[in-house]
Parts: C-alpha cells; structure tokens; sequence
C-alpha cells in the first residue's frame, strides 16, 4: 500500500429488503425533475412505472429514458442527454443493470461539465464542476456501479471500451434492494454473480489494494462463493438474492477502491469488439487469469483457499492458492459458462483483432494492477489460452 489511501463511495447507501422505497424521499432532497434511465425489460417489469409513482408521492416529476439495450455506449449517452436536456431535468436515477447506471452516471457529469464523454478518459479532462445528483438503483448483483466512482461507455466509432475513472462519476445515493433482483433469470445471475466475484477477487489481489478494500473485497467474495449457486439454482430464494446483493455491493466498494486487474483488462476488448456481455467475458477470463498471476500472489490467493476450506488449517500457501484457482473453475462450470469458442466467436475473427485486443487491454491501464503483468506478447497467448480454455477442475467444497 502506498502511504496513504483514498476510499471513497456514495454519500448515502440504502441497503436491504424495500429499500427502493426511499427514491421519492431522496429524489425531494435534491431536485424538482428527474430523468429515469432504464430499459424496456425493467418497464415492462413494472419498476419503472413503480419508481414514477413513488417520486409522485413526493411531488417529483419525472421523463423517462429507455434506449439502454445492451451494454452502454456513448450514442446512448447521448441520447439520453439530450432528453434530459430537454424535459429541464435536475437529477438523474438510474434503474437497472450496470449499463444503465453507467449510462447515467455520464449525464450527471456531462450535464454540468459539457464534451463528449470520452473527453473524460485517463483524466484527459476533469469535471471540475459537480455532477448532476444522481441516484443508482441497482436490479441485479454484479456489477457494483452504483457504489463506484466508474463508467465504462463503448466509443462506437473505434470499438474501445472506455474506462473512465473520476470522483464525479460516484453516486450520490444507492439503493440496493434485492427484491428487485428477483427477476434475473438464471443466465443473468450467473454471469452478474461472476463479474461481483472478478471485482472482489481482482481489488484483493490488486497492486492498489489497502485495508479498507481487502475487509470488504474478503467480505463480499465469501458472501458470493456461499450464495451464488444457491441463488442460480433457485431465483426465489431471497436470502441468497440477498446475499448476493450485499457481495456485489460491497465487491464494487472495493474496486472502485482499489482498482481491477488482468480479468478486466482483457475483457473489455470481447465486449467491444464482439458484443459480448461484461458479466459473461469477466467469467470467460477469470480462471484462466488466476492461473497465469498465482505464482505472483500465492499469500493472497491462500486467503482466498482458507475461506473456501476453512476446516483444514494445515494447508499450505500453495495447496490454499490452488483450492482458490479450482473453485473459481468448479463454479463457472457449474455456472455453465463458455469459453470463449463456446460463446460463437469466430475463430478467424478472433484471430484478426487479438493483436488489437492485446493493445487495447494495455491502454486501458487494468493489467498493470495485476500481481503479474503481463507483456503483448503474453496477452496475446493468454487470449489463445482464453479462446479454448476448459473449466476442468479437482473437486473442492463447492
């Protein structure tokens, strides 16, 4: 750790089972019109007409935004801007997945700062102005945006995914309640469950890693490996939506924290370049990953074994290390999660743009938190590794 640390999160997070009954008392507390940005699933679920009801209550107007539809780019962030410009909108709330909080949070930041929101990338230019107030309201337990001071928009024009990292780009409120996960099918848990997990594996590993993230990274990844298959198998248990719904909260504390590594690095090139879900390409990586950075962080990979098999206390770093390397792969195969073939990427397409990929990964800035990092040459092989990689595993606790 350096000698001192930041850690920042929302200014208010409200947490638990109906929760989402406080966005009307919020939204009062900070503005007059509000933007909901959502998407035409979470509306035809009725949460968005319910959210509108409940900002009524309060006397709060509100236009509604619903082109997100897949994950977030920046024509969506655009257009959505444009609305809220319109309608004279004051604050923004997001309801959904992390593309729809993504997308929201650079209308807070554009809305008082102006550009285009790639202007925003690696500090190029800083909002100095403060955002529009924005109030995240997460609908699935992955990917932690609402408590992350993080954006990541796709710039159609050149198939990069941007990540954009600022104070401004943190929420001012989150409301977490698991009842509104309740919908996710079992693809959707799996996938959101995985990323959770990358970021909470990522920010304990993290070269940037400090105290505060390590509590709660360690916190969140015990809540996700106990409840994630649980919450797979059956979408009605609410405990385990629960759970998982605190886990992804607090994985997405840590990494906004302590920064991602390798796995993300790696995966928003798939994302951009073959619309690949985030949720999905992260669980593509993840074991692949672990296996090539464990040499360079056996003691920390242990922490991990101990939690999966706490009972045996006479492990060795490296017999606990790879207890932690077999679990993530025993979990996404029962996750059923594919590679990278078994997703339908085209061989010779993937062949053409790995070097690009590799490049790209690079500039992002991610691999150089990772406890090994890795050169060009060893991205592109890792790449290959990832393309046919078999989730085979010696059987753990899981």
């Amino acid at each position: 750790m350096e000698n001192f640390a930041v850690f920042r999160t929302p200014k208010s997070i409200f947490y638990g089972r109906k929760s989402f009954e406080n966005v009307g008392k919020e939204a009062r507390l900070r503005g007059k019109k509000a933007l909901i940005v959502s998407d035409k699933m979470m509306a035809g679920l009725g949460y968005v007409n319910q959210c509108q009801n409940l900002l009524q209550k309060e006397g709060i107007e509100s236009a509604v935004y619903l082109g997100v539809n897949s994950e977030p780019t920046d024509m969506y962030v655009e257009e959505s801007l444009e609305l809220f410009n319109e309608e004279n909108c004051d604050l923004v709330i997001s309801l959904g997945g992390g593309s729809c909080i993504d997308t929201a949070k650079a209308i807070a930041v554009l809305a008082t700062n102006g550009g285009y929101i790639g202007d925003y990338m690696q500090e190029k230019k800083m909002a100095v102005k403060a955002a529009v107030p924005h109030i995240a309201i997460p609908t699935t337990a992955g990917t932690g945006s609402e408590a992350t001071d993080v954006t990541v928009i796709a710039d159609t024009k050149n198939d990069v995914k941007m990540m954009i990292k600022q104070p401004a780009f943190m929420p001012d409120v989150a409301i977490v309640d698991p009842l509104l996960s309740m919908s996710s099918p079992p693809s959707v848990t799996s996938a959101t469950g995985v990323d959770a997990l990358s970021h909470a594996i990522e920010a304990y590993l993290s070269r940037k890693s400090q105290p505060m993230t390590d509590m709660l990274a360690l916190s969140a990844m015990k809540l996700i490996l106990e409840n994630l298959l649980i919450a797979y198998k059956d979408e009605k248990n609410e405990n385990a939506r629960e759970a998982m719904s605190l886990g992804a909260l607090q994985a997405g504390m840590a990494f906004s924290n302590a920064s991602v590594c390798l796995v993300h690095g790696m995966s928003r090139p798939i994302g951009a370049l073959f619309h690949v879900p985030h949720g999905i390409s992260n669980a593509m990586l993840l074991p692949a990953v672990l296996e090539f950075s464990k040499d360079a962080c056996i003691d920390r990979l242990a922490d991990i074994g101990r939690i999966i098999k706490p009972e045996n206390e006479t492990l060795s770093n490296e017999e606990a290390a790879q207890i932690a390397v077999n679990s993530v792969k025993e979990l996404c195969q029962k996750l059923n999660i594919p590679n990278l073939k078994g997703w339908g990427i085209d061989k010779s397409a993937f062949e053409n743009v790995v070097e690009k990929m590799a490049v790209d990964a690079i500039n992002s800035g991610s691999p150089g938190n990772n406890p090994r990092i890795p050169t060009h040459s060893e991205l592109v092989d890792l790449y290959h590794v990832c393309y046919h990689y078999q989730f085979t595993y010696e059987s753990t606790v899981l």
